[in-house]
Formats: C-alpha cells, structure tokens, sequence
C-alpha cells in the first residue's frame, strides 16, 4: 500500500480560508453505498433515522499561537529576536512543548516574552522545544486569551494571519474541556437550530473529549504507508458515553462519529465485538484500508488532504476505489476543502432504509 494510492488532484481555488455561514448552511456530500447526493449540512436531520447516535468531541482549542521578542545581550548591546511560537500541549512537570521559528534564535535559559504579563523560559531544546511560563491556571488562561491567536492550520494560516473572527468561526458551539490547539473541524457546522432539528427527529449525541493535537497536520513521509507511525493525543470515553453507545447499538441505531478525532478515539475504546467501554488515555490508533471497524456505522467528517492519514482513514471506510470517486464528484462539483471547507457524511452501506 503506496502512499500515491492516496493522492489526488486538488485546485488551490478549492481550499477555503473562511467557514460558510451560517453553519449549517455548508453543502454536505451524502456518500451511501454507490450514491451520492448534494446536499446541506441543514438536511442532515432527513439523511438520519430516529435512534442513531452523533459522536461529538467536546475539546475546545486554546489560542495557541504566539508572537514575542528574546533578548540577548550582545558586543554591540541588548538585542532582540521575533519568535513565533505555537504551543502543543502541557507536560507533567507544568512546561509546555512547542514549537518555534525561528527555533536557532532560542537556548536554554532564554525567556520569550509575549505580553506585559506573559512570558516563557527556555527549559529545555533537546527532543523538542519546552517552555515554562511565568503564570499558570486561571492567571495563565487569561493572558493566553490575551496574547494568543487561533492556530489555524498551515494551508490557511499561509493565505491569511488569524483574525478576532476566527475566535469563534475555529470552535465548535459546545467546547468545553481545553487542550487542543486544532480544532474537530467537522463539528464546526453545526449551531444551535441543526441541534434542535436533530433531537426532534430523534437523533442523540454523546460527548467524547480527544485534544486535537499539531500533529494532525504532519505529512505522511514514508512510501509504504503501514510503516507510517502516526502522533498520539490524549481522550477520554466516559462511562455515560460508553453506556450511551452499547445502548444504541442494541436497539437497532447506528454510532456516527462526527469527525475522524471521535472515529478514532470510539474505535480505540471498543472491543473487538463492537462493545464500548469507558476509556482515558494517549491513543496512536492508525486507521487505513483492511482496518476492520468496530463500532462505527458511518463519519461525518471534512475533505482531506492528499497523502494524508485522513485520507487513508476514510479509505478504510469507503474502500479505495469508492472514496476516488467521492472525491473526485466532490472536486468536479466545487465543494470546499479542508478545516473550514465543507463536509461529508459517509456510509459504507446503502442507507435507503426508511428515515
């Protein structure tokens, strides 16, 4: 399995640096079995049944991206450097790792300083940048809010810098547990009358947590893509999830993640017969085709990149040869890709069932 199986042409035109609105105005290809529908996110209640169940990831991203200045003292005086800094998550001894540009402008010892009251000590280079900043808990949460932007990712951020737009456009309507620094993006299509319209038809959701890690974004480098090893982020199942999901499938509904993050983290809880039990830990699970899925029925989810593990994840899914097709109606018909592009809802059987 080659990573050009992976692959397909992408215009630039096609990549959306700005989300639709409102949110549930997005087109929403609806892929089951051999047809494909166009649709809208805001149809998603007539393309459901009463009695599935939506898998939602409840994190919520942290203004991870920072600018500062290190001064050093030098022959010719005190001199300063411009860091950019994007974090990437909080160690056990209460620094950060993260990452830096330009990285050989930093040594240990050094602070970086972002804001009148925020600023980070170099703590450690080796296995990666770690910083240690001056405040920590509710003090460091308010000048992160201050002094930080939205980590858009890297094929919107080299369109545009992050605006106070994205302040509320890169996070989904029900973020609560903060720690990701990229967002579920395809949670960010619902609002508050879709999530009206899918409990009157019928349709549940449970709350999973997995921290979107920078990771997310890393290419794929290896040829055979099975020795791909992919980045781990931290998740949580709880029991009510858990008992939520068993109960679901025993009454005949379908488990529909929302996103590769929920797909990925459901399918590391379940057991090898489908059953979910409650769940807490780093997860590296890496889904692509022969992946024989556990507990998921269908994904709502985003169009990914070429190449990457996302692509290979719905792969799986589909089957490869089903997904170049998706694909390829999806860039034929203009449908916006990436973070803030439009979205998908994937069945691998037909769902003519009634609704």
């Amino acid at each position: 399995m080659k990573l050009d199986d992976f692959d397909f042409d992408l215009p630039e035109t096609l990549i959306a640096t700005r989300p639709a609105r409102p949110r549930s105005s997005a087109r929403l290809l609806h892929a089951a079995g051999d047809r494909i529908e166009d649709r809208r996110v805001r149809d998603l209640p007539d393309l459901l049944r009463a009695g599935d169940r939506l898998i939602l990831n409840d994190t919520k991203v942290i203004p991870a991206r920072l600018t500062g200045q290190r001064w050093r003292d030098s022959a010719q005086g005190r001199v300063s450097a411009r860091i950019e800094v994007t974090l990437l998550e909080p160690q056990a001894d209460g620094s950060w790792s993260a990452l830096a540009k330009p990285l050989r402008k930093l040594a240990p010892g050094e602070t970086v300083v972002f804001s009148d009251t925020l600023s980070a000590d170099v703590v450690g280079m080796e296995g990666g940048l770690r910083l240690r900043f001056n405040l920590a808990g509710k003090d460091f949460d308010a000048a992160l809010d201050a002094a930080g932007a939205m980590p858009l990712p890297p094929y919107i951020a080299a369109k545009r810098a992050p605006d106070t737009q994205d302040r509320e456009d890169y996070q989904t309507i029900w973020a609560r547990r903060q720690g990701a620094v990229a967002a579920p993006t395809a949670s960010l299509h619902f609002d508050a009358g879709l999530m009206a319209a899918l409990d009157a038809k019928g349709v549940t959701v449970s709350f999973v947590t997995l921290h979107v890690g920078a990771g997310t974004f890393l290419p794929v480098t290896v040829e055979d893509v099975t020795t791909h090893r992919m980045h781990a982020e931290w998740g949580e199942v709880t029991d009510d999830t858990a008992q939520a999901i068993n109960a679901t499938r025993a009454a005949g509904g379908r488990i529909i993640p929302v996103g590769t993050t929920a797909l990925r983290l459901i399918e590391t809880a379940a057991a090898a017969d489908g059953g979910v039990a409650a769940w807490q830990g780093d997860t590296d699970i890496f889904i692509y085709p022969g992946y024989r899925f556990r507990v998921t029925d269908g994904l709502m989810t985003n169009f990914h990149l070429p190449k990457s593990t996302l692509m290979m994840l719905v792969s799986a899914l589909m089957g490869p040869t089903r997904i170049r097709a998706i694909y390829a109606h999806a860039v034929a018909g203009g449908y916006r890709f990436f973070s803030y592009g439009d979205a998908s809802l994937l069945f691998p059987e037909s769902d003519a069932k009634d609704r």
